[in-house]
């Protein structure tokens, strides 16, 4: 199947996580109905507007791990390999997604179906585009940002948090010149993925999309601007970001921290071209779930790596989605003596990242009560929790004051040493384990149907206790066992008839517990000692 936005959506549909809403549908609508739905949705009569519009298509673990071709816990190894194995981008002549081409006094943005998402937004915002641009000495970036129709040809967009695509804007502006950009919008998760991807400067996220693929990602030469873009996208926009600086209100918008965004200010775009398909479908990226599953897959590949690069064995890495995918990092590690304060300062390291918890490996990083129970169990503050200040933040964070112009506030990041100490003994987190855990199932117990239970209490015990307490004293002469080992030791014999002899013994003074709580023959050194 072709790696593009109508293969992903066929791939949707083969698995049944994609609906056709055929009936007609207001954009207004739109937002409040893709999270009543289980899936994806395509709405194929949009009223004043020809072209379907999808949402919905990243807002499951199970839907982008479809997008990625990987099972969700694996798609940070993928993105992991793609990163150690970049494939550059081609140039194609015939591209799909200029079958129609709309220059100058033809540019409409509004003809395109973008909805309208929270009640306090400042205008349609597009959401799925993937931006691309070039800078003479750093080459091409590759990134996702929101931009909001203001006028037919001119939007806003936010790039307001330090970004590179904002450094290769302000190097533009210093020569008093726009910066061009491409947006693409309708394209397969792995150009989505990779563009999320906050890499050095430099580095063309591109080519990250290219080692997702296995080959290379078909770019087109621009038709108003320098700039390619996407061959086969749904829809592109030419533009240029003008050099006027971050001058002009743009927003509010309901924002990935699950919160609504203020007004920033930013740029403009004023858009000189746009292209699509003979039958395109516009893409709007449902916010804010949709933009937080595409970004833990790509904090949990750099969190993989950091560990690696410091000597620390992780077992398992969450990026959680109650800190939005985004600022909260749960790791497990293989613990040796000093690697929980390194992974957690390693794993602070990471971009944007707030707080941090290290656990270890017995520990369901996937689990939140898990996890908390590691935090109250294993935990000192004064000696396990990490605080600096004045880190680089994201300016999103309400927890900060609101930024100043031009300036964004610095943030304080923590982290958590959540495994067991060094100088206390493992033993002492033994976990609770049923006797026959995981052997009986309990719809055996249900029902009106034959039940295991063979004896009651009137019946007479197929054994003697003193018989039994023989049988136990022989076992005890070969090593000292826990009351449920002797239950398991003679599985076919009655428990009251097991219970019965140890009690008997251990009145007669042939038996004694040893400092593990286990049964041995009185007369022998007391192995083990209680904790």
């Amino acid at each position: 199947m072709a790696a593009n936005f109508r293969g992903y959506l066929d791939t949707l549909k083969k698995n049944d996580e994609l609906s056709v809403i055929s009936k007609a549908t207001d954009l207004r609508d739109v937002a409040a109905l893709v999270p009543q739905s289980d899936k994806a949705l395509l709405f194929t009569n949009v009223r004043g507007y020809s072209m379907p519009v999808a949402s919905g298509l990243l807002q499951s673990r199970n839907r982008l791990a479809l997008g990625m071709g990987a099972a969700y816990e694996k798609i940070e190894a993928k993105l992991r390999t793609a990163m150690d194995h970049p494939v550059k981008p081609k140039r194609v002549a015939k591209a799909p997604a200029k079958e129609v081409i709309c220059t100058k006094n033809k540019v409409d943005l509004y003809q395109l179906p973008v909805p309208i998402f929270s009640v306090m937004d400042g205008g349609p915002m597009i959401t799925a585009g993937v931006v691309i641009a070039e800078d003479p000495e750093f080459g091409m970036n590759a990134g996702m940002y929101r931009l909001m129709l203001k006028e037919k040809n001119i939007t806003g967009i936010d790039i307001v948090t330090p970004n590179n695509l904002r450094k290769f804007a302000e190097r533009a502006f210093q020569q008093k010149k726009p910066l061009p950009i491409s947006i693409s919008i309708g394209t397969h998760p792995y150009e989505l993925v990779a563009s999320t991807f906050k890499a050095n400067l430099g580095v063309n996220e591109l080519t990250f999309a290219g080692g997702l693929r296995g080959q290379p990602l078909a770019l087109a030469d621009g038709e108003t601007i320098p700039v390619p873009c996407i061959a086969d996208a749904e829809i592109v926009l030419e533009g240029e970001i003008l050099p006027e600086g971050w001058v002009h209100p743009e927003g509010p918008f309901c924002e990935f921290n699950r919160l609504m965004g203020f007004i920033h200010m930013n740029p403009r775009v004023r858009i000189k071209a746009i292209m699509y398909r003979i039958d395109p479908i516009y893409y709007a990226l449902h916010m804010p779930w949709e933009n937080i599953w595409m970004s833990a897959p790509i904090y949990e590949a750099a969190a993989w790596r950091v560990l690696h690069e410091a000597g620390v064995q992780a077992t398992a890495i969450n990026v959680t989605p109650g800190g939005c995918c985004h600022w909260h990092i749960v790791a497990a590690i293989r613990k040796q003596p000093g690697d929980g304060k390194n992974a957690m300062m390693a794993l602070l390291s990471i971009a944007d990242i707030k707080h941090v918890t290290i656990v270890d490996d017995d520990i369901d990083v996937f689990d939140p009560t898990d996890v908390e129970w590691a935090v109250a169990t294993r935990v000192q503050a004064d000696r396990d929790v990490l605080i600096v200040s004045n880190a680089r933040s994201k300016p999103l964070d309400p927890s900060l004051p609101p930024p100043t112009t031009g300036k964004i506030p610095t943030t304080a990041k923590m982290g958590i040493d959540a495994t067991i100490p060094e100088n206390v003994p493992r033993n002492r987190y033994n976990r609770i384990v049923y006797f026959n855990q995981g052997k009986v199932d309990l719809k055996d117990y249900l029902g009106d149907g034959d039940h295991p239970v063979k004896t009651s209490s009137n019946e007479k015990p197929s054994e003697t206790v003193d018989a039994m307490g023989e049988r136990i004293l022989a076992a005890l002469e070969k090593s000292h066992q826990f009351f449920p080992d002797l239950l398991a030791l003679f599985p076919k014999s009655d428990y009251r008839t097991i219970a019965t002899a140890v009690g008997r013994l251990h009145q007669e003074g042939k038996i004694i517990q040893d400092g593990e709580g286990k049964y041995q023959l009185k007369g022998e050194p007391v192995l083990g000692r209680a904790s």
